[in-house]
């Protein structure tokens, strides 16, 4: 994925109302969607103050969460029947080391998959999260 600017520290500056505008505020999903919209209109205040009154949870978190997971915003692409292929002989090799062959067409299904144009890494852990990444949406082929 693209690399985030590091958070302005002076909170009274443009550059750091710009910046919490483009990577802070940014929704998910459906979840956080419905939840700026509810904030926005004054629903949310009015429901916490009602279950805060009852001493209940109103399941907002729960359902925001829900609803984030099942209608991303950022909805990966379908993986082709080779990328499958490749993927299923090679998550199947139960593998403790990564060639740079495999590295490339790796990072090139999870550029197409999550339509994003990340460089090959010396980076073992952020190599490793992206492979996480993509192996979570390939168990879901499965």
């Amino acid at each position: 994925m693209n690399k985030i600017p590091p958070k302005p520290n002076d909170k009274r500056t443009k550059r750091y109302k710009e910046w919490v505008a483009k990577y802070e505020n940014q929704s998910t999903g459906l979840g956080d969607t419905i939840e700026k919209i509810t904030k926005a209109t004054g629903i949310k205040a009015v429901v916490d103050g009602v279950f805060d009154a009852l001493g209940k949870d109103c399941g907002c978190d729960e359902r925001k969460k829900t609803l984030n997971e099942m209608f991303p915003h950022n909805k990966p692409n379908c993986l082709t029947q080779e990328e499958h292929s490749f993927l299923t002989d090679f998550y199947s090799a139960e593998k403790t080391q990564v060639t740079a062959t495999e590295q490339t067409e790796i990072l090139a299904i999870y550029n197409r998959i999550f339509n994003v144009n990340d460089a090959a890494t010396n980076c073992g852990s952020c190599f490793a999260s992206k492979l996480n990444k993509l192996k979570s949406l390939f168990d879901k082929y499965e």
